[in-house]
Protein backbone atom coordinates (compact mmCIF):
# COMPACT_ATOMS: atom_id res chain seq x y z
CA UNK A 1 0.00 0.00 0.00
CA UNK A 2 1.47 3.34 -1.01
CA UNK A 3 1.24 6.38 1.18
CA UNK A 4 0.33 9.73 -0.28
CA UNK A 5 0.76 13.11 1.29
CA UNK A 6 -2.17 15.52 1.59
CA UNK A 7 -0.99 17.53 -1.39
CA UNK A 8 -1.02 14.45 -3.66
CA UNK A 9 -4.37 13.06 -2.54
CA UNK A 10 -7.07 13.36 -5.19
CA UNK A 11 -10.76 12.97 -4.60
CA UNK A 12 -13.55 13.05 -7.14
CA UNK A 13 -16.20 15.58 -6.33
CA UNK A 14 -19.65 15.74 -7.92
CA UNK A 15 -20.45 19.38 -8.60
CA UNK A 16 -23.89 18.78 -10.08
CA UNK A 17 -25.25 20.29 -13.22
CA UNK A 18 -25.18 23.84 -11.83
CA UNK A 19 -28.67 24.38 -13.20
CA UNK A 20 -32.09 24.30 -11.54
CA UNK A 21 -34.29 21.25 -11.92
CA UNK A 22 -36.52 21.58 -14.98
CA UNK A 23 -39.52 19.54 -16.14
CA UNK A 24 -41.67 20.47 -19.14
CA UNK A 25 -40.63 24.11 -18.93
CA UNK A 26 -41.27 24.40 -15.19
CA UNK A 27 -38.29 25.08 -12.97
CA UNK A 28 -37.57 24.16 -9.36
CA UNK A 29 -40.35 24.86 -6.90
CA UNK A 30 -42.89 25.47 -9.67
CA UNK A 31 -42.89 21.75 -10.45
CA UNK A 32 -44.32 21.25 -6.95
CA UNK A 33 -46.83 24.05 -7.51
CA UNK A 34 -47.99 22.35 -10.73
CA UNK A 35 -48.39 19.04 -8.91
CA UNK A 36 -50.43 20.66 -6.17
CA UNK A 37 -52.58 22.44 -8.77
CA UNK A 38 -53.28 19.16 -10.56
CA UNK A 39 -54.08 17.36 -7.30
CA UNK A 40 -56.47 20.10 -6.14
CA UNK A 41 -58.18 20.09 -9.54
CA UNK A 42 -58.65 16.31 -9.58
CA UNK A 43 -59.73 15.95 -5.96
CA UNK A 44 -61.94 19.03 -6.21
CA UNK A 45 -63.53 17.69 -9.38
CA UNK A 46 -64.39 14.42 -7.63
CA UNK A 47 -65.81 16.17 -4.58
CA UNK A 48 -67.86 18.73 -6.52
CA UNK A 49 -69.08 15.99 -8.89
CA UNK A 50 -70.32 13.94 -5.95
CA UNK A 51 -72.04 16.91 -4.31
CA UNK A 52 -73.30 19.15 -7.13
CA UNK A 53 -73.02 17.43 -10.52
CA UNK A 54 -70.82 17.03 -13.55
CA UNK A 55 -71.13 20.48 -15.12
CA UNK A 56 -70.19 22.40 -11.98
CA UNK A 57 -67.36 19.96 -11.31
CA UNK A 58 -66.01 20.53 -14.80
CA UNK A 59 -66.18 24.30 -14.33
CA UNK A 60 -64.40 23.98 -10.96
CA UNK A 61 -61.60 21.89 -12.48
CA UNK A 62 -61.17 24.26 -15.43
CA UNK A 63 -61.03 27.34 -13.17
CA UNK A 64 -58.60 25.67 -10.76
CA UNK A 65 -56.23 24.62 -13.54
CA UNK A 66 -56.43 28.00 -15.29
CA UNK A 67 -55.73 29.98 -12.11
CA UNK A 68 -52.92 27.59 -11.11
CA UNK A 69 -51.20 27.81 -14.49
CA UNK A 70 -51.56 31.60 -14.58
CA UNK A 71 -50.01 31.96 -11.11
CA UNK A 72 -47.17 29.62 -11.99
CA UNK A 73 -46.37 31.47 -15.23
CA UNK A 74 -46.48 34.90 -13.57
CA UNK A 75 -44.31 33.81 -10.64
CA UNK A 76 -41.85 31.90 -12.84
CA UNK A 77 -41.41 34.89 -15.13
CA UNK A 78 -40.22 36.93 -12.13
CA UNK A 79 -37.49 34.37 -11.52
CA UNK A 80 -36.84 31.19 -9.59
CA UNK A 81 -35.37 32.97 -6.60
CA UNK A 82 -37.52 36.09 -6.72
CA UNK A 83 -37.93 38.13 -3.58
CA UNK A 84 -40.18 40.99 -2.64
CA UNK A 85 -38.79 44.27 -3.95
CA UNK A 86 -39.57 47.23 -1.75
CA UNK A 87 -40.28 50.48 -3.52
CA UNK A 88 -39.55 53.80 -1.89
CA UNK A 89 -37.18 55.27 0.66
CA UNK A 90 -36.60 53.43 3.92
CA UNK A 91 -34.96 54.98 6.99
CA UNK A 92 -33.61 52.59 9.60
CA UNK A 93 -33.00 54.31 12.93
CA UNK A 94 -31.03 52.89 15.85
CA UNK A 95 -33.12 51.88 18.81
CA UNK A 96 -30.18 52.01 21.22
CA UNK A 97 -27.18 54.28 21.41
CA UNK A 98 -23.77 52.72 21.30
Amino acid sequence: MTQMSDSQMECQMFKGLQRPLEFMGLQGRYITWAGITAAVAILGFMLVYALLGFLLALVFAAVTITVGIALILVKQRKGLYSKKIGRGLYVFACRERL
